[in-house]
């Protein structure tokens, strides 16, 4: 896909988003996710924030783009990860200070700060023993109160952001993407772009996730559903697709080749991240 295609792609995709939008872009180009050389990159630190949701000091990571600068104000995703997974598993695996960096020096993106939090909100948060025990799984719906009441507040006081709901997205796989669908959806004062990467069965039912549909309607900026083809997961996203079809909720729905892997889902933070905080029309 050359540049000037990319660009008239993402124009088509960006003005479908008054209805709902079934689109097949493809794999990612060659590279898209390895160290390049010649260009600029951004910076991965960790963070500890103190969480009074968890009562205790948290760990996440924090990606700032290239030519960060505290002079200038950034929108920030939060990406966050699988079942069984950390803070660390996107980095190891999908590498999106790789993918960021090289859309970056493509000018396909705006620069945004990524936080790759834990989102097992427990005191002992890593994946160890059965990550499906009551406990650790339950843990995760509590990181909806340490996102919001804990780490937010934190990454705002401490890296140059904006404030507002128009600048903040949240995206995820598996797990992740069903804290994101329903953390996203049932937050829209705090998240305008939300992403449902394979989305897990901790999926809200969509009754759930929009109970007032004319508000989602209003409020989101982008509503974005991806699952792979051999995914044993794809009932939970069709299940949410159908909804948001039958009440005219606008959304973006890459359904893929692949199954339950980094394959796809880095292939979703390529295009996901190429949307997110711009104006349509405006790539």
């Amino acid at each position: 896909m050359t540049q000037r295609t990319s660009i008239l792609f993402f124009v088509l995709i960006l003005a479908s988003l008054t209805t709902a939008a079934q689109y097949q872009p493809g794999p990612a180009p060659e590279g898209f996710d390895r160290l390049q050389s010649g260009i600029s990159r951004g910076r991965i630190d960790t963070i500890s924030y103190p969480s009074k949701t968890v009562g205790t000091t948290r760990t996440a990571l924090v990606y700032t783009p290239p030519g960060y600068s505290e002079t200038k104000k950034y929108p920030v995703l939060y990406l966050l990860h699988g079942i069984g997974g950390d803070e660390l598993e996107w980095l190891r695996n999908g590498h999106p200070e790789l993918i960021m960096d090289n859309l970056y020096a493509n000018k396909k993106a705006e620069p945004m700060i990524i936080v790759l939090p834990n989102g097992r909100a427990m005191k002992n948060d890593r994946a160890t023993g059965n990550i499906m025990a009551a406990d650790k799984v339950q843990a995760f719906a509590r990181f909806e109160d340490d996102l919001l009441k804990d780490l937010i507040p934190y990454v705002q006081q401490h890296y140059s952001t904006y404030q507002d709901r128009e600048h903040r997205a949240v995206a995820g796989l598996s797990m992740g993407g069903g804290q994101s669908l329903n953390f996203g959806l049932g937050n829209l004062d705090t998240f305008a772009w939300v992403g449902g990467f394979s989305s897990a069965p901790n999926t809200k039912q969509p009754s759930e996730l929009i109970p007032e549909v004319e508000t989602t309607r209003n409020q989101l900026k982008l509503l974005w559903i991806s699952c792979g083809t051999e995914d044993n997961l794809m009932p939970i996203t069709t299940r949410t697709v159908d909804y948001l079809n039958q009440h005219k909720i606008p959304h973006v729905f890459l359904k893929e080749p692949g199954g339950h892997d980094f394959k796809v889902w880095k292939n979703d933070l390529y295009y996901f991240s190429q949307l997110v905080f711009k104006d349509q029309g405006k790539p």
